[in-house]
């Protein structure tokens, strides 16, 4: 009978455990939630945004035709692309894991959770436009810039309000290039060049103000 009261005890001590141990998980990703992550730096996102206008200034010699040399244009924007995706996750992870375990770990996981699903969509929306419907080609700057806003506005919550405008920047050139991205200016350079180019620089700049502006004001301290 002792050994059954043991028993049991240890059981309502382990579910205990287990609970206290989900709500410390919990207490955890409000904290995230409430923070304002500093991961995604204004050097990187600036550096993206002149990236992108190198390659719109490349696109005319490097791709004269785009419509007739799909497979050409699509590597030089998906390159340029995962090249800004690879510094971004250099540089969140370099500053998460630098930290050590913690709120900083966590807000990057959460931060990558939020914004990776619109890569994944926008990857996978190219892939069946390129092999299914390459007659609707002219459309891919305007969608990217769509999902590329979704995911913006996904991870909101964890930046300066302000960054709020740089997805409302890309929907509304979303917009443009789907309505006016077609005909002769189909795959224009200027069209990727002012989209993401402009939008990766007005992020750039809003991080800088808000965040890295205020860091070097208020000192380590």
């Amino acid at each position: 009978m002792q050994r059954k009261t043991v028993f049991v005890n240890a059981r309502v001590t382990a579910m205990e455990l287990h609970e206290a141990l989900r709500q410390i998980a919990d207490i955890r990703h409000q904290m995230a939630l409430g923070t304002v992550y500093r991961g995604y730096r204004a050097m990187t996102v600036g550096a993206s945004g002149v990236l992108a206008l190198l390659a719109a200034a490349i696109q005319p010699r490097w791709v004269p035709e785009p419509e007739g040399d799909l497979g050409r244009y699509l590597g030089l924007w998906v390159g340029a692309a995962a090249a800004s995706l690879v510094a971004a996750g250099v540089e969140m992870s370099r500053r998460a894991w630098g930290h050590g375990p913690g709120l900083a770990r966590r807000m990057t996981l959460l931060a990558a959770e939020q914004f990776l699903p619109c890569v994944a969509v926008g990857a996978l929306l190219t892939t069946c436009i390129a092999r299914g419907a390459p007659d609707a080609a002219w459309m891919l700057p305007g969608l990217w810039a769509l999902v590329f806003s979704l995911g913006i506005f996904a991870s909101h919550r964890l930046l300066p309000r302000p960054v709020g405008w740089v997805g409302v920047y890309y929907a509304l050139c979303g917009c443009g290039c789907l309505a006016w991205g077609r005909g002769e200016h189909a795959l224009a350079p200027w069209l990727m060049g002012i989209t993401f180019g402009g939008g990766q620089l007005l992020g750039a700049a809003i991080l800088h103000w808000t965040l890295e502006r205020t860091d070097v004001t208020q000192g380590p301290g």
